[in-house]
């Protein structure tokens, strides 16, 4: 079965766009449907296996991966040598690759701080700053970073909501610096996705995990189709005028933060939208 995506058959055909953390999760999708949509796909990450198994369900032998550390600038300008020898041109990026833990302030040493706001700012710099002045200075292109919502502090994942409101402030700003250059980039800022990677924190964090979309005003966990629309909508054309934005796909969660006089009744109103027919739902959640 092909992914059944929203958009026009044909859409990203010539196109040629990078999606790092392409092995699992919302990358995995994100390149699936970018993949229906003709586009041609770099697939980035640390663990070749992943990326191997992800090129072989995409079927296309011209996929394109490459395994590296993207906190290490010398790797990420050997990776973007790599997309250019194989390519030719980046016409599109998805920063997704990152990672994160729980953890309360008090706990976290100063090795795990420095390595989650490099899994999730530095990398997301460093990528986006060399695929521009190796491609899209010249010649444009698009770049979407996905990150997590910092607005409101991270109680738990202090070292995260650091990391993700740099990102985001990295990207108001290079929207701004990099627009003569014929260059969007914007944020994508999810929710509780019920992807692969729920399955990745501790146990003592699955209870979370489970019971938030209490909390959720849609009731319910996202999709990893529903992030992956958001990219690729910022992607294409429709999104020509649109640059410098973190746009929420969090079922309304963000906002209801703010409120204390109002509780959401229990429904199931909210429908979800799954294209992605290799899709399964994380341990975590059955």
């Amino acid at each position: 079965m092909s992914y059944r995506s929203v958009f026009r058959p044909g859409l990203f055909e010539g196109r040629t766009i990078v999606v790092t953390g392409g092995g699992s999760g919302l990358g995995r999708c994100t390149a699936h449907e970018l993949k229906a949509l003709g586009a041609r796909i770099a697939l980035v990450g640390r663990t070749p296996e992943k990326l191997d198994k992800v090129k072989e369900e995409l079927g296309d032998k011209d996929t394109f991966t490459f395994a590296a550390d993207l906190r290490d600038e010398a790797q990420v300008k050997a990776m973007v040598d790599g997309v250019l020898n194989w390519g030719g041109r980046i016409d599109g990026l998805v920063n997704n690759s990152g990672g994160q833990f729980p953890a309360q302030l008090k706990d976290i040493s100063l090795n795990g701080w420095n390595a989650v706001v490099a899994n999730n700012m530095t990398a997301t710099f460093l990528v986006s700053k060399e695929v521009y002045l190796r491609w899209m200075e010249q010649n444009g292109g698009a770049i979407v970073n996905v990150g997590a919502d910092w607005e409101l502090g991270m109680p738990g994942m202090g070292h995260n909501g650091a990391a993700r409101a740099g990102q985001v402030n990295f990207t108001y700003t290079a929207s701004i610096e990099w627009a003569h250059a014929g260059v969007r980039i914007n944020s994508v800022i999810p929710g509780f996705i019920a992807s692969s990677g729920l399955d990745r924190y501790p146990e003592r964090a699955h209870d979370v995990l489970r019971n938030v979309k209490g909390r959720i005003p849609m009731k319910r966990h996202g999709t990893e189709s529903e992030i992956s629309g958001a990219i690729v909508y910022l992607l294409s054309e429709a999104a020509a005028y649109v640059t410098g934005i973190a746009l929420r796909v969090d079922g309304g969660l963000h906002n209801n933060g703010k409120s204390n006089f109002y509780e959401v009744p229990d429904h199931d109103r909210s429908k979800p939208y799954n294209g992605f027919p290799l899709y399964r739902a994380p341990k975590v959640l059955e």
